[in-house]
């Protein structure tokens, strides 16, 4: 496939080997693994989970576990917040597939337990210290009113957490004392409601990639550990050869006064996340790509991003490399927002390969 706008390269053989490296290490701990597939969004490599024994997934909207579901998925977590809008298409997938939606206050489970009739399993929520939604574990009040649900075909599950605040450079030993505190918020809250068979579903990439034992949860779900990104190798969560996706970008301008090339890739490809590299924003590793394969070695970085400009700052020898026309790769900072705003993304060997689309809903 001739590549002339900005396009998403899906190294296969790199994703397969992130996806083999975290099935073995969820093997080795006896837990479940349901990775996250708001990542890659895709049927298709959705079944290479599948080909390494994956038999479950969280999703993180309806849509796309609707998506997921006509794909053959019969187990799925939906990782946000119960909708009360969308109860009906919640009731149509439930009486369809096994399905877990999470609650986070007794007035949604109130409005679950009345609008939806289908079985489901549910899980609390809990902030354990992210402090983007769920209960605080020390809220027992709501956790009991929300423990106990009053509709016969709905059952708590379990206790789940995305420890988010581990999207930061990181040590193993850091990481290991947020699975610690993460695991005794769990226990604390199963003892209070007085369950001790509630699944505890925990769930980072970074934390997942750097700690090796794991057998005191049930259920892992991490999620970029399948593309990985520049953001996860500045915390320290892989090598940057682990990154299995690039975002190959068309060169459109060349200003040599200002060590800049301008290449058609912007927000609206890359998203503007950005990491922070002492006092400039990073908002991607540029690498040297041919649109089948791309090169490790960073060469410059992205330094700012409009709609659909991508401005890279680089060396002398960066500039005078390239030519209007040539096509550069960008190692994104986030491949999950970078991958959602792709309509397809192309293999090595020039395949599409299609993905969830809100577009067509």
């Amino acid at each position: 496939m001739k590549i002339t706008r900005p396009t998403l390269l899906i190294d296969e053989t790199k994703v397969r080997k992130n996806i083999k490296m975290m099935a073995e290490k969820a093997r080795k701990s006896n837990v479940v693994l349901r990775p996250h597939f708001k990542t890659h969004q895709s049927a298709t490599i959705g079944q290479w989970f599948a080909e390494e024994g994956i038999t479950c997934a969280t999703v993180s909207s309806v849509d796309m576990a609707r998506y997921f579901a006509d794909a053959g998925w019969k187990d799925l977590t939906i990782a946000f917040p119960y909708n009360p809008l969308e109860a009906d298409m919640i009731q149509k997938l439930a009486s369809e597939i096994h399905l877990n939606v999470l609650i986070v206050s007794k007035e949604a489970l109130d409005h679950l337990n009345q609008h939806v009739d289908a079985p489901l399993g549910y899980f609390i929520k809990l902030d354990v210290g992210t402090h983007r939604t769920g209960v605080m574990p020390e809220n027992l009040n709501e956790i009991h009113n929300i423990a106990h649900s009053k509709h016969p075909n709905h059952h708590l599950k379990g206790l789940l957490a995305h420890a988010g605040h581990t999207y930061k450079p990181l040590t193993k030993a850091e990481a290991g004392e947020i699975y610690r505190g993460s695991l005794a918020a769990f226990d604390n809250v199963s003892q209070a409601i007085g369950k001790d068979d509630l699944i505890y579903s925990y769930g980072d990439t970074p934390s997942c990639s750097l700690l090796d034992d794991f057998s005191e949860v049930q259920e892992l779900r991490p999620g970029n550990f399948a593309f990985y990104d520049v953001m996860q190798h500045h915390f320290g969560s892989c090598l940057l050869d682990d990154v299995a996706v690039c975002m190959a970008c068309p060169v459109v301008s060349i200003h040599p006064e200002r060590s800049e090339v301008v290449v058609y890739g912007g927000g609206v490809h890359l998203s503007k996340d950005f990491i922070q590299v002492g006092d400039r924003r990073v908002f991607g590793t540029v690498v040297s790509t041919d649109g089948t394969g791309w090169e490790t070695t960073p060469l410059a970085t992205v330094d700012r991003l409009s709609q659909e400009h991508g401005i890279i700052r680089g060396s002398s020898a960066f500039i005078h490399s390239v030519r209007i026309g040539d096509l550069v790769g960008i190692l994104p900072v986030h491949s999950c927002m970078a991958a959602d705003l792709q309509g397809y993304y192309v293999s090595l060997a020039g395949h599409r390969i299609e993905k969830f689309n809100k577009a067509t809903l």
